[in-house]
């Protein structure tokens, strides 16, 4: 299976999706322009479900859902589910940016998620997101993207910090991340900057999800050039191999025994609570949908959930060099040494035993190694969309990942070889022999 993911046309269709998808909203719109010329018909959550079956999706802001019911044997087909999660942490804009500190226009941020700050610094930035627009038709959701070098956070002269490099920096997000654009002692006008980028009048600007990214496209690094280092890895690497995975499974499933779904949640990084997140009722609703469509009854839903299995995607840390003492040492993370299967006994992984076996059969099946992350005891672990996936459900989830250095960072390294045994993994997992 791994020979249909060539490590090479792979690791440039990730760099190329990374470079399109600086927001949630534009993510979730390469993921719908890969998938469309493959035969998935888009569809409206306000529209009737086609009963007919075929290759189908929806987006939902920053959220997506995908699936084929080409294959499915009757209406309580269960699932094969591969999730993962579109937003990174970066500064977003205010509702009221506009600022001037010392000559200085600048325009106020507010932190999302839980970024590495310092990474944040001396970057080139651009802007992108979503405003909603008022039309002669109504309000409308317009996608906009400045990849213009029109932002920076200045980091303070070492000259006038001199205790920076041996007491470590120290940085206030209200006071030292405002992010500076221009010169002047009055306001600029962000409402009128992004109404000029629309091509709409200011007051036409109702408000806006609005964000910086770093300008720096993906990049091969390494003497051999098998790793990649990019922004927002954590966590587009995951969406990438499943929208790789779903694409080849869809093309071999005349005998599978799941319906293939994709899923790609907003709102990871700050909990997932929210109308399109992973705690909210979108995947559970498109699953029943899915099922009624197909001329199925609510116990046909609850039937086929009882034989889901959901794996929730996720970068993992791999061991880094300088701080190896950071890492449980009976579960080393190599780079390019394949899957990642996380497990937590506290559930802040949905990891168990019988979830853990249908990833790894899903890495042999696909011809591919895996490995096993644990967080050391004297650590907190981190989460992901595992838990709360699974308690909606009421399905066997499986949390894994791709190992990662400078997680969270804006600028994130992953492994060339490792992007193509992802997806050949998660495509067997969708697909199950």
């Amino acid at each position: 299976m791994l020979d249909r993911f060539p490590v090479e046309e792979v690791a440039d269709g990730l760099a190329a999706y990374l470079d399109a998808s600086p927001s949630p909203f534009h993510a979730v719109r390469a993921a719908a322009d890969l998938l469309a010329p493959a035969g998935f018909t888009e569809l409206a959550e306000k529209d009737p479900w086609p009963e007919q079956p075929g290759r189908y999706l929806t987006v939902r802001g920053g959220s997506l859902i995908a699936w084929s019911t080409e294959a499915a044997a009757g209406p309580a087909t269960p699932f094969r589910v591969v999730g993962a999660h579109t937003d990174s942490p970066n500064l977003r804009i205010k509702p009221q940016p506009d600022t001037v500190h010392a000559g200085w226009q600048t325009l106020g941020v507010e932190v999302y998620g839980g970024p590495l700050l310092n990474s944040w610094l001396d970057r080139d930035l651009g802007l992108s997101g979503r405003a909603a627009v008022a039309t002669a038709d109504g309000v409308e959701s317009r996608l906009f993207r400045v990849d213009e070098p029109i932002l920076r956070v200045s980091q303070l002269a070492i000259h006038l910090d001199r205790s920076v490099n041996s007491e470590g920096l120290k940085l206030n997000p209200q006071q030292h991340l405002a992010p500076h654009w221009g010169l002047g002692t009055e306001p600029a006008d962000f409402r009128a900057f992004l109404g000029d980028t629309l091509g709409v009048p200011a007051d036409s600007v109702l408000a806006w999800d609005a964000m910086t990214h770093d300008l720096t496209p993906a990049r091969r690094i390494g003497r051999d050039r098998d790793l990649l280092a990019s922004a927002r890895l954590d966590n587009q690497a995951t969406c990438y191999a499943g929208i790789r995975a779903l694409l080849d499974a869809v093309e071999q499933e005349a005998s599978s025994p799941a319906v293939p779904v994709l899923v790609l949640f907003d709102h990871e990084e700050v909990g997932s609570t929210s109308e399109r997140g992973a705690q909210s009722t979108f995947l559970p609703a498109v699953l029943e949908r899915i099922v009624l469509a197909a001329g199925g009854t609510r116990d046909d839903y609850l039937r086929a959930l009882a034989g889901t299995v959901i794996a929730s995607g996720d970068m993992a840390h791999a061991t880094h060099p300088h701080y190896a003492e950071r890492h449980e040492p009976s579960h080393r993370i190599r780079m390019n040494g394949g899957p990642v299967l996380k497990v937590n006994n506290n559930l802040r992984y949905a990891t168990d035993s019988t979830g853990a076996a249908a990833f790894v059969q899903a890495c042999r099946q696909a011809g591919v190694p895996v490995q096993t992350f644990v967080t050391r005891s004297d650590l907190p672990c981190g989460s992901t969309v595992g838990p709360m996936t699974s308690a909606l459900t009421g399905a066997t989830t499986v949390d894994f990942g791709a190992p990662t250095l400078s997680m969270h960072s804006v600028r994130e390294v992953c492994g060339v070889p490792d992007q193509a045994m992802y997806a050949a993994a998660l495509a067997a997992f969708l697909n199950p022999a």
